[in-house]
């Protein structure tokens, strides 16, 4: 090949109208003399923009190539070298035992790590053979990174998550070290790349419908064809096969690529997507698995090169004959430039050839649409959460890493284009100008973008000009105005206490100022990390860097008493450091600082607990601290703690047999861990990755910490809590785990206030009952008594001890804190008394039939649960348990749930609570299945527990019930009892509110008749003082109904004495009580009748019920009602006689006046109505004796008086003369 000039500039072509797209240019010296007789030089080719990560200026002896490993069949095709590729020796199992050629070993070192124009400018000639090794190693050969190009959804080995997002997950340590690095991608500063392991050819897709799968169906079911590469061009037709809708349908593909790399692809689909179509996919995995099928060609340029000039103009012609419809006029407009000596394209030396690989100059990465991923984050976000939009984003967010663990640049750039969207998100200006808060679900996606940004910046082996690039990008983001703020709080800038100071540091005044911090703070931040630090180096470097023995007293900043290294820095930074190199690939250097870290918070936890030594007396005689972590672990952006425990547990995952051939995405089982001992501990030591794993969850979740500030940062140290405690529960615990977490859990109770569980805390300190529920439920087996000691002492929850209003607390917002400047309140704290609720009942079901723990279970309620709302509930579920419907009740449980009830009816007895009577009921109930002395007692301490209302009209009632009586099945002096104490307790009630509970007090007393009279009399004595009408009716009717008439009478004229009916008051209410009581006046008789006509009289001022009265009187004659000795005469009572005379003139005068009333504001539609109102007048006058001149001189008197109403007065005239 001929020789590459060397210091010859050269200008890029116009390209013709339709060109593909930029290609370096190539040519060789035409045989006949002719223009072009120039040398190739590079053209500035387009392969992407963005950071690339290679290193093509490097020889080929440092830069990195493409693993040999390969996908499937294609990975013998990787190992065997030439055995399977063209050119190459016979193929079969025996070519796997054949050594690689030497040709093939440099071939495939070079394909993988050079531009071809670098080869080409190195050496003067190049054998074609050689050539062909280069351009047929050129091709990517790992399936794994066709499936990453692909799809949405990674294979669980191939899967990656974020341990800072929300719903955390992680591949295992297998999975990641078979990560292939991309060519010249890894440096071996940070210790040598993991080896690539083969995966399997369906090696990722979890869904029949993503388009790897269906490329790989494609592939099998021989769609493939006409497959040719020329040079680093490679194209193909695939065939969709006829469906019910759709038929048969062939498409083009054409795939460029470079150094191992996909860097341009076309498809006649069309498809618009971010990923390569199931057609790309189907052709590129055809070259992989069946290489030596594929036509191979050397670039266009090299086979123009060797004809002549008719050959070429023959060449040409039968080009523009085949496609002359298409290319003619491309055709000519290049040739008139040809022909013409001054114009643009004959300045220029050589040709453009796509077929002959990237400029030196180019960016050397994997092809992705950038509009594409800009589109699709448009649209996601626009859908503000609906449809999965937040699930797609967080697919897209797994794809970065999943990129980055493969060490693809294009991780990086594919997060800055999701960046570039989520700042241009119009709700985020919306969110800011209306001072409210991001939705959660947009705020932990906001959370993943931060750290995954922390992650990128992090990379030990970018390059100064990347982490500049990244530096001044993220600091244009975070200065701008709608960029939101890490706390998640766009109304108040919140104080700086999460800041890099390691936990020793005074707090100074520039600590506790308030910088603004977004989401981008941290990234910003981690931009002045390196990795140049000897020790760090040599930490991640090797499993057996230790100090000398000789070394190993005293004390020492590197390393502890055993030699073992250390690493101190602020914890969260050091735990970024881990994820970086996880997220990047390096699962091994990961765990190895892991474990230093992890030496390093023993060697803390070891020096506290000598501190608190030292404090302990005086510590507790205070009994309270202000010694505390302003900066919690837990909840913490950065999720220390779940990283280092990602981390952990996925060296020891154990991989199904064909976890990498999973169809369905939904069919997700819970993992499998085993031990894998430290590579770094001594092999008698007994440590494993996953004890470390325990052991590391367990000291960051029982560290002692403040409360955060602000509602998200609280709501995500509860989410985050959860998310480490559902990751503890996937351990199976076997006795060595048993016993590191009885080893923690003893060092949590002993750590003071460094410790959550410490016996003395902060007052403000995250509580522990979520934690200590799992620590509970996980140690009860192994260990009852360290079980209940630790969830115990995690009952309490002093931030309401010395806040908490009297009564019941169902408000956590009226709270008010002691420090308002620093914690304005708890936004958590209803979900925290909730956990406390929960572990409380925890401890309660777990000591059933155990009455000691019982007793210091109930105890420790009473002293630390302060909402009646949660008690009724621990009542309730320790009720249900006691009274299993297939067995016995236990004694036990249930006295402690009658016990909770009790103290829920104290605590509610003077408060507003919707809940109060569900509570009452539920008490008697409870009671009810104690026995018949919780009723008893129940019912003498009513005054305690009960308002008089609930105490009669509820408790005594449900006593005294004929159900109660049989379910206790009570013999009589039992029964005599209850009732004895139930009739004591109305007499109390009735004396207390006779308003409300006098009629209660009769009805349970009704069978004993002192205790009845004595009821009785309470009413008399209350009736002219505090009792209404309706209530004295009310008992008058139940005295009739009981057959007590007299006293029924006596009460109604009681009710009379409070009751005032006005003249248009013909519907109210009490009417029908009015008329009760004159009839069961008139059926008493005479007497009776006369002593109450005076006060209806009195009370009643509505003409139309007075007259009602009247007639109803009239009609029959008084006494009927027979009251033994007395006589009655049988006669009918006149109206001129008493008593009927005086309730006549009133009915008279009630009429007149009323008649007045309505005519001063009267009105035309209401005349016929009038008319028959005086109608129904004139009937009550004429039952007096003079009753019709009356009538006649009051229609006199109104046609006077109303004689400006005219047609009024027409009526009146028509009708009564």
């Amino acid at each position: 090949m001929a020789e590459g000039g060397e210091g010859e500039e050269l200008l890029r072509p116009p390209l013709p109208a339709g060109a593909p797209g930029p290609k370096r240019l190539c040519s060789r010296a035409c045989p006949a003399g002719g223009t072009g007789a120039a040398h190739p030089r590079p053209g500035a080719a387009g392969a992407g923009a963005g950071p690339g990560a290679g290193a093509s200026g490097a020889p080929p002896a440092l830069a990195g190539c493409c693993p040999a490993a390969a996908a499937g069949p294609a990975g013998a095709a990787g190992a065997a070298g030439p055995a399977t590729g063209p050119g190459g020796g016979g193929g079969g199992a025996g070519s796997l035992l054949q050594p690689e050629s030497l040709l093939d070993a440099a071939a495939k070192r070079v394909a993988g790590s050079w531009a071809f124009e670098r080869v080409e400018g190195r050496f003067q000639r190049i054998p074609e053979p050689v050539q062909r090794r280069i351009v047929y190693w050129s091709f990517p050969r790992s399936e794994r990174q066709i499936c990453m190009y692909s799809s949405f959804q990674p294979g669980r080995a191939a899967a990656a998550a974020s341990p800072a997002s929300a719903a955390a997950g992680g591949p295992s340590a297998a999975a990641a070290a078979a990560a292939p690095a991309a060519a010249g991608e890894e440096s071996p500063a940070a210790g040598p790349p993991p080896p690539a392991a083969p995966a399997a050819a369906p090696a990722a897709p979890q869904g029949e419908g993503l388009p790897f799968r269906r490329g790989i169906r494609l592939l099998e079911t021989g769609a493939v064809d006409n497959v040719l590469q020329v040079g680093f061009h490679l194209s193909g037709t695939v065939t969709e096969p006829a469906t019910a809708t759709e038929p048969e349908m062939t498409y083009k593909v054409a795939i460029s690529f470079d150094r191992c790399k996909i860097t341009s692809v076309t498809c006649g689909c069309g498809n618009k997507d971010i990923f390569y179509c199931a057609h790309v996919v189907a052709l590129s995995l055809y070259r992989i698995r069946k290489p030596d099928q594929v036509k191979l060609r050397l670039p266009i340029s090299e086979t123009l090169f060797q004809m002549n000039r008719d050959q070429l103009q023959k060449f040409v012609q039968y080009l523009i004959t085949a496609h002359h419809t298409e290319v003619l006029p491309t055709a000519q407009k290049l040739a008139d430039e040809i022909l013409s000596s001054n114009s643009e394209i004959n300045q220029v030396h050589g040709a453009p050839d796509p077929t002959a690989g990237a400029s030196i100059d180019d960016e050397n990465c994997w092809h992705l649409d950038e509009e594409q991923v800009r589109e699709q984050v448009k649209l996601f976000l626009s859908q503000g959460g609906y449809y999965g939009s937040g699930k797609q984003l967080n697919s897209m967010f797994a794809k970065v890493r999943e990129m980055l663990r493969m060490r693809d640049s294009n991780g990086a750039r594919m997060l800055t284009l999701i960046t570039e969207q989520f700042m241009a998100d119009p709700r985020l200006s919306l969110w800011r100008q209306q001072g409210t808060g991001i939705t959660e679900k947009c705020r932990q996606l906001w959370d993943e973008l931060g750290a995954l940004w922390v992650c990128v910046v992090l990379n030990p082996h970018c390059k100064l000009e990347e982490k500049s690039c990244w530096l001044r990008q993220l600091r244009k983001w975070g200065e701008m105005d709608v960029c939101p703020l890490e706390d998640g709080n766009y109304g108040n800038e919140l104080p700086n206490i999460t800041n890099a100071l390691t936990q020793s540091s005074g707090h100074s005044q520039e600590s506790l100022a308030r910088p603004r911090r977004t989401v981008f703070t941290r990234a910003i931040e981690g931009c002045d990390l390196h990795w140049q630090d000897s020790h760090l180096q040599r930490i991640i470097s090797s499993d057996f860097y230790v100090s000398p023995s000789y070394q190993r007293e005293g004390e020492s900043l590197l390393f502890n008493s055993q030699g073992q290294p250390l690493w101190l820095e602020h914890v969260p930074t050091a735990c970024a450091r881990v994820d970086a190199l996880r997220s990047h690939g390096y699962p091994r250097e990961a765990l190895r600082l892991t474990v230093a870290i992890i030496n390093t918070l023993r060697l803390q936890q070891q020096r506290q607990l000598e501190i608190y030594k030292h404090q302990k007396k005086e510590l507790l005689q205070r009994g309270a601290t202000t010694i505390t972590n302003l900066e919690g672990w837990v909840g913490h952006p950065l999720n220390p703690i779940g990283c280092l425990f990602l981390t952990l547990t996925e060296a020891c995952r154990l991989e199904e047999e064909n976890c990498l051939e999973i169809s369905d995405a939904g069919d997700s089982k819970p993992p499998v861990y085993q031990h894998v001992p430290v590579a770094t501990s001594s092999q008698d030591s007994g440590e494993s990755y996953l004890s470390l794993a325990l052991e590391v969850a367990l000291m960051g979740m029982g560290q002692q910490r403040v409360m955060p500030e602000g509602l998200y940062a609280q709501d995500k140290v509860c989410r985050n809590e959860e998310q480490i405690i559902a990751r503890l529960q996937d351990l199976e615990l076997d006795p060595v785990l048993v016993q590191t977490l009885r080893k923690q859990c003893i060092l949590l109770l002993e750590g003071g206030p460094f410790s959550g569980l410490g016996e003395v805390i902060h007052r403000e300190s995250v509580p522990m009952h979520t934690f200590a529920k799992y620590l509970f439920s996980a140690l009860l087996p192994h260990d009852a008594d360290l079980a209940y000691k630790l969830a115990l002492r995690a009952m309490r929850l002093p931030v309401l001890e010395t806040t908490a209003p009297s009564g019941d607390v169902t408000h956590p917002h009226h709270l008010v804190s002691v420090v308002p400047s620093r914690y304005p309140r708890w936004f958590t704290l209803g979900h925290l008394e909730s956990q406390q609720c929960e572990l409380a009942s925890t401890m309660l079901t777990a000591a059933k039939g155990d009455m000691l723990r019982l007793r210091t279970v109930l105890e420790a309620i009473q002293k630390n649960i302060h909402s009646s709302s949660l008690i009724f509930k621990l009542a309730q579920d320790a009720f249900k348990i006691a009274t299993p419907a297939d067995s016995n009740s236990d004694t036990t449980l249930l006295n402690v749930a009658l016990e909770l009830g009790l103290q829920v009816m104290r605590m509610t007895l003077s408060t507003l609570n919707w809940r109060r009577r569900e509570m009452v009921r539920w008490l008697v109930t409870c009671a009810t299945e104690v026995g018949v002395r919780a009723l008893v007692s129940i019912l003498q301490s009513w005054y305690s527990l009960f308002t008089p209302t609930e105490a009669t009209s509820i408790v005594a009632a449900t006593v005294m019930s004929h159900n109660t009586i049989l379910r206790l099945s009570l013999d009589y002096p039992q029964r005599e009892e209850l009732a004895s104490c139930a009739r004591t307790l109305a007499l109390q009630c009735a004396m207390k509110d006779p308003q409300n509970c006098a009629l209660s007090a009769l009805t349970l007393c009704e069978k004993d008749h002192i205790a009845f009279e004595t009821a009785y009399q309470i009413v008399i004595d209350a009736a002219s003082t505090g009792m209404t009408y309706t209530q004295l009716f009310t008992i008058a009717r139940y005295m009739e109904h009981r057959g007590y008439p007299l006293r029924a009478f006596k009460l109604a004229s009681l009710a009379m004495t409070h009751l005032n009916l006005a003249y248009n008051q013909d519907t109210h209410p009490a009417i029908n009580d009015v008329l009760w009581a004159c009839a069961l006046s008139h059926s008493l008789g005479k007497n009776e009748l006369a002593a109450i006509i005076p006060l209806v009289v009195k009370s009643v001022h509505c003409a139309t019920v007075l007259s009602d009265i009247l007639r109803r009187c009239t009609m029959t004659a008084p006494g009927l009602a027979g009251i033994p000795g007395r006589r009655n005469s049988g006669k009918l009572m006149s109206t001129d006689k008493a008593p009927l005379r005086q309730l006549l003139d009133a009915t008279i005068s009630a009429y007149i006046n009323t008649t007045h009333s309505r005519l001063t504001h009267i009105s035309p539609r209401h005349y016929g109505e009038f008319i028959e109102f005086l109608s129904k007048a004139r009937e009550t006058f004429l039952l007096a004796q003079d009753g019709h001149i009356q009538f006649a001189q009051f229609i006199d008197n109104l046609k006077q008086i109303y004689k400006g109403k005219k047609k009024l007065m027409l009526l009146v005239r028509e009708r009564f003369g």
